[in-house]
This record gives C-alpha cells, structure tokens and sequence, in this order.
C-alpha cells in the first residue's frame, strides 16, 4: 500500500469518527439524553441503577441543554411548560451544574404546602390512596418500612410514592409560593428527598434549569456487581424494568 493510499484511509477514519461525534453531540443536544439514578429519592418510581432517556425537546432549550452548560442560548427558546406531574431532570440551582431528577408538583403562581405529610396544592389537599407497606432500604443500606400511596395530582396524574410516616422532617412545613418562571419539584420518596421543600438546598427552580422530561427507561441493574462481569448479568440485571414508561 502507497503513502498516499495510507493517508488516505487515516483521513477517511477522522472524517467518520469526526462525523459520528458530531451527530452524537446533536442528538444528544436537541432530542435525547441518557441519565442514570444514583440516589433512592424518586422511589418507588426510579430505583438507583437505573438507566433513562431524558427528552431534550420537551420544554424548549437553554444553555442547559448544550455540553458543558455553553452560554450561547439567552434564556429559553421553543418553550413548553412542564406538566404538572411531570418527571424531570433539571440543574441544581445553587450550583447550575449538579443534575437533580424529581416530579414537577406546583407550576407558577401555585401555593404548596405539606400538611401532616399530605401534599396540599391551592390550599386543597392531593388524593392520596394506600398501596401497602414495604420493606425498603436507605442510602445507607439499612431496611426499614416505608407505606406506599397512590398520589392524584390535580389534573388527574397518578403516581406511587413512599412515606416513612407523617411525622418526618419535611412533613409539615410553610407556605410555599412558587414564582413567576419557577416550579416546585418534589421526590416520590418523600422522606428521603432533598428537593424543594429544603430551600437552602434547592428551593424553586427556575424555567431555565430544565433539562427535559424523563421518558424511558432502558436499562437497569442492581449495582451488587461490576459492569464487566457478564456472567452475573443474569442475577444483577433488573431486565423487567427495561422499556418502561416514566409516569
């Protein structure tokens, strides 16, 4: 083979791996992302391990949307509002670089509070309905039971989420006021969630915050043993949550 034939081919393969990057970057930009759960907060709706799409184009972009948080879109453009019981990934907003995945529960101007661990929205209380009680496990690994409801947002989305009791933390608090352009975002396990109920913490996130809408799941595991080992995918691979819809 010549000089020239050599160069050639060398060429051609950075064109390819140039052009399959570049694709790569803007599907992931402006349609779908993939995000992992690293925590228990969204249980029993997400567990950690698992593997998602996150829907890029669902509220719109901001510089959220771009690698690196690239300050080149002013605010949001194609702008849709969440949905009240949306899942959605956002940015941190005491850090905007942190990604946080929790349920849009107050939309602009709502006032939101929690009463004795019953989730109140315009001073009206969400319908909530017993599922059972389950054994769960904390971030620490220890189990302890946790009752499931079946929540009704207003406006008829249904959920499951977890409650340890109505006595925790963040069971009873203030008035919350949700500004103009802001959401108050929720985890489904109520008693251990950092979200919006903690303002020094997280508070109202801001419209351009959001990422995008969590769709899909695609792959989920366990985490009791390393990627590589093949031979245990059988055992740590949870292949009945592949392909689920996020609701």
């Amino acid at each position: 083979m010549s000089r020239d034939s050599k160069s050639s081919g060398l060429w051609d393969l950075a064109k390819t791996v140039f052009y399959a990057v570049l694709i790569a970057l803007v599907v992931r930009t402006v349609a779908f992302e993939p995000f992992n759960i690293p925590s228990g907060s969204m249980k029993p709706t997400l567990l950690v391990g698992d593997y998602l799409f996150v829907s890029k184009y669902s509220y719109g972009y901001s510089r959220y949307s771009l690698p690196f948080g690239l300050p080149i879109i002013p605010g949001r453009v194609l702008f849709t509002e969440p949905e009240r019981g949306d899942v959605a990934v956002f940015k941190l907003p005491a850090d905007n670089k942190t990604d946080y995945i929790k349920r849009v529960v107050g939309l602009p101007g709502d006032k939101i509070e929690v009463r004795r661990g019953i989730l109140h929205i315009n001073d009206a209380p969400v319908r909530r309905e017993l599922a059972g009680v389950e054994l769960a496990v904390d971030g620490y690994g220890r189990p302890h039971r946790v009752t499931h409801y079946v929540e009704t947002l207003p406006g008829g989305r249904r959920h499951s989420i977890y409650e340890k009791s109505d006595n925790e933390e963040n069971d009873n608090t203030g008035i919350y006021t949700v500004p103009p352009g802001h959401y108050f975002m929720m985890g489904d396990n109520r008693d251990d969630s950092q979200d919006s109920r903690v303002r020094s913490a997280v508070g109202f996130v801001p419209r351009e915050n959001l990422v995008g809408r969590a769709e899909i799941l695609f792959f989920s595991t366990d985490g009791s043993s390393p990627f590589w080992q093949v031979w245990r995918w059988p055992w740590v691979i949870r292949f009945h949550r592949f392909f689920q819809d996020i609701v």
